[in-house]
């Protein structure tokens, strides 16, 4: 990310909640996109699997759920690409301009062109455009404050608001869409979203300061043939694996984990021969690989949420709601509405507690443990057929995960960014974002032996799985607290 000098808003200038006007402006694009990218993946995992008489694409169960989960992995691999864009060549204003722009014809993708090419072409440019403007949005929301500003921290909490609400609102109105009219009037709500948040941001990107245009580390002219070189290669290979056969929907989500676990561990490789890291940055980063492990075993099953949760709640919730019969992809808005409420109430315990808090590691384990607990809740009510789950208990399970992601994910970043090595600050953000790219992936690959059938033991190995590994980072957070020397 840019490490450009920002500027402070002159107190003489409007402002929004007292705020830079332009935190508006990013609010609401990233309201938008997240509206657009939680509302087409609420539907996602059913128009690939529905039958063609339903509207849907006939895919098998478990291929789409490995489908879904790849595709959840490559946003967040994508993520670096578009943070290394920023920093070399674009710039992080430009970066999520085009990445706002993919977004939408992505969506316009999913939404006219049909079957499976309308699929491939869709997921692809809204997997890609996603990954660059998570990577760029956060970003350019921390050019508008100067480094000692108090307003930031409070900055950053309205902004993650509009991801809340976008993520909110979107499954509810493409569920409602699709349920109205068809699955691509859902995916063309989406498009509408994301075009409102375009064109709001295209008319007011030139009020960013300027180091929101700064490219902070530019790749000399001279490399730009390289480059070209360079990113056609894995193009080629891409589609040569393809179309001999070596990479195909069935295996497309093990292929992404590979290339995910590949990459982690090279990153850990590079930085720790690295002879710019001293001896105690060397420790903090032995001490990150654990939290690396930890993390990507949450989001194997807190990204269920969009593999098994959704398949439970089509076939076993019940969703009668008044004599209405609700839209599956409503259950995908519950969590933004508890991490809208608890998420405030985290941050003023932990500040409540001070130095009494408990350690990174621990808030790890304690998040593996409150989303064990939460597959086991699972355990009364399965096997039960047909609208055999009441909704009420879907939700109180839906809440030990909001519990469970607020203990772990608000924590991931920061403590990256506190063990990374001066000269790496960037790359452990960036093995963060590949612990949630292979747990997303293992998402859709751990998805595809749920079934009906073997809901018991899924959700007992699952969740008992997640408790034992959480009592063993407990166990072992003392150790990994003095190779983190110093650091909470």
């Amino acid at each position: 990310m840019s490490t450009t000098q920002y500027r402070t808003a002159p107190t003489a200038d409007k402002t929004f909640l007292g705020h830079p006007r332009m935190l508006a402006n990013l609010f609401s694009v990233e309201l938008w996109e997240r509206f657009s990218f939680y509302g087409m993946q609420g539907i996602l995992l059913y128009y690939m699997y529905y039958s063609v008489a339903e509207g849907g694409l006939g895919i098998d169960e478990g291929v789409a759920t490995g489908l879904v989960g790849a595709y959840g992995g490559g946003v967040y691999l994508s993520t670096i690409l578009g943070a290394w864009l920023a920093d070399r060549v674009l710039g992080s204003e430009r970066v999520l301009f085009y990445s706002a722009i993919m977004i939408m014809c992505g969506h316009i993708a999913l939404a006219l062109l049909p079957g499976g090419l309308g699929l491939t072409v869709g997921l692809i440019l809204v997997g890609l455009g996603s990954g660059g403007l998570k990577a760029n949005a956060t970003s350019l929301v921390g050019t508008l404050y100067a480094e000692g500003d108090e307003r930031r921290d409070a900055g950053f909490s309205i902004f993650y608001m509009g991801i809340n609400i976008g993520g909110l609102i979107g499954p509810l109105l493409t569920g409602l869409a699709w349920s109205e009219f068809g699955f691509h009037y859902g995916f063309g709500l989406a498009a509408v979203g994301m075009a409102i948040g375009l064109v709001q941001y295209a008319l007011t990107r030139k009020n960013l300061p300027a180091a929101a245009h700064a490219v902070a580390n530019p790749l000399p002219a001279g490399r730009f043939g390289k480059l070209g070189l360079v990113a056609a290669a894995p193009v080629v290979v891409i589609v040569l694996a393809f179309t001999t056969g070596l990479v195909t929907p069935e295996n497309l989500a093990q292929t992404m984990a590979y290339l995910a676990i590949a990459a982690s561990v090279a990153y850990f490789v590079v930085i720790l021969r690295s002879k710019r890291v001293t001896a105690v940055e060397r420790k903090r980063v032995y001490s990150f690989i654990p939290l690396f492990i930890a993390s990507a075993a949450f989001w194997a099953l807190f990204q269920q949420q969009f593999t098994v949760v959704a398949i439970y709640a089509d076939r076993s919730l019940d969703r009668n709601l008044f004599g209405w019969e609700m839209p599956p992809s409503f259950v995908q808005s519950i969590n933004p509405i508890f991490i809208i409420i608890f998420a405030a109430v985290f941050a003023a315990l932990w500040t409540k507690l001070g130095n009494r808090q408990p350690s990174s590691p621990l808030k790890f384990a304690l998040g593996l443990v409150f989303m064990g607990v939460a597959f086991l809740l699972f355990i009364p009510f399965s096997g039960g057929g047909p609208n055999s789950t009441p909704l009420i208990a879907l939700a109180v399970i839906l809440l030990f995960f909001t519990w469970a992601e607020l203990f772990l994910s608000p924590i991931g970043l920061s403590v990256a960014t506190k063990l990374a090595p001066g000269v790496f600050r960037t790359q452990m953000v960036a093995l963060f974002f590949l612990s949630i790219s292979l747990g997303t992936t293992l998402a859709g690959i751990l998805a595809g032996y749920y079934t009906e059938e073997s809901e018991v033991s899924y959700f007992s190995f699952s969740g008992i799985t997640a408790i034992v590994l959480g009592v063993a980072l407990a166990l072992a957070t003392p150790a990994i607290r003095k190779l983190m020397s110093g650091v909470r």
